[in-house]
């Protein structure tokens, strides 16, 4: 398979003009942003980078601070309509979390707003990082993640304050007390999704009682029965190569493109299982010496294939004229349903059989 993943062409809704002007409300956003400047000789836009869902720009500002010459460049994203204003606002909301205790890892967000000129166009000004075409190394990327992960604020449930956006694919993350609730619940209401836009799925229906009964229980009730406990960790949320970069200059690695919520730190690692992702299992290794698997250690690699399948359920909804997602989700649904038929239950008595 190809290592790219596979997107479908997509004409973002926003008009080209608005990465032609600049608009007074991004102006304005601009200038707080360069404090104690006199004025500014030129202000310029152009289209930069590439996004399925939006258009995205390069601002180029000069300005004259302390009588001398001066220049700062921004990153602006713009979206259309009512979905687009809630995506930049969401991402804004998740990047500035992670900008919190990520800093130099992490793109900082600076403002969301509206055009007044075009009252439907809204944006995310950004700082700008310039790239180079290619990712981090695993003992590199790997263990930044993890820290990142371990230097996550403590919080009380999983869950997140606002609806987060998998490409246009609104997603809402209520609070729970445990992990598997959370996931249960907000991975039953995607499967729904999914059969919206995809269609019924035969296979799917016959398996979705005994992953949703036994799968998921088996998997993620042992991380807080027995003694056990995970805590809550702001992850990124869709750390897929598309979402990561190295900056040109410093060698920093930097992620950006945000959908974070409160999760069990290994759900970050789902994506890294897709065989389109180039960030991949050597990355998981790496990442696995600075943050260690949860007990219990040896469902690791399962649990990754069960936060796999919400991977591909995502994909799924997202790329509705695609049927790859599906072909994904399915085998990966029957090999963890196959595998632990008896659930939570059988594994809890083998447990007392083999303790006593």
């Amino acid at each position: 398979m190809a290592d790219e993943q596979p997107r479908q062409i997509v004409r973002p809704e926003v008009p080209i003009e608005a990465i032609q002007i600049i608009d007074p409300q991004v102006l304005k956003e601009l200038r707080a942003r360069v404090p104690r400047i006199e004025k500014f000789e030129s202000v310029s836009i152009g289209g930069h980078g590439k996004s399925l869902w939006t258009r995205t720009a390069r601002i180029c500002t000069h300005f004259v601070r302390n009588h001398a010459l001066d220049t700062k460049v921004f990153f602006l994203k713009i979206t259309y309509g009512a979905t687009g204003k809630e995506m930049v606002e969401s991402e804004f909301e998740c990047m500035d979390k992670l900008h919190d205790f990520g800093r130099d890892f992490v793109t900082e967000p600076f403002a969301t707003g509206t055009y007044s000129s075009m009252p439907d166009v809204h944006f995310l000004l950004c700082e700008f990082r310039p790239m180079e075409d290619k990712l981090p190394p695993p003992f590199v990327l790997g263990p930044k993640v993890a820290v990142l992960h371990r230097s996550s604020p403590a919080f009380p449930k999983f869950g997140f304050y606002f609806a987060t956006f998998h490409g246009n694919v609104r997603v809402v993350h209520p609070f729970s007390k445990t992990w598997e609730e959370y996931f249960t619940t907000t991975t039953r209401a995607l499967f729904e999704q999914e059969r919206s836009v995809q269609g019924p799925s035969e296979e799917i229906e016959q398996m979705i009682e005994p992953f949703f009964q036994k799968v998921i229980p088996r998997l993620l009730r042992p991380l807080e029965t027995g003694g056990r406990s995970i805590t809550p960790c702001i992850i990124h949320g869709d750390l897929w190569h598309g979402n990561v970069g190295i900056e040109k200059g410093t060698g920093k690695s930097v992620i950006f493109d945000a959908a974070s919520f409160f999760a069990h730190n290994e759900y970050e690692l789902g994506v890294w299982r897709q065989p389109w992702n180039k960030i991949n299992s050597d990355y998981r290794d790496e990442y696995h010496k600075h943050f260690p698997p949860s007990d219990p250690v040896e469902d690791c690699d399962d649990r990754n294939a069960l936060y796999a399948i919400r991977v591909n359920l995502l994909d799924s909804i997202l790329y509705k004229n695609e049927e790859l997602y599906r072909k994904l989700l399915i085998p990966g649904m029957r090999d963890l349903v196959k595998k632990f038929p008896g659930g939570f239950e059988e594994w809890e008595a083998s447990r007392g059989s083999s303790q006593a």
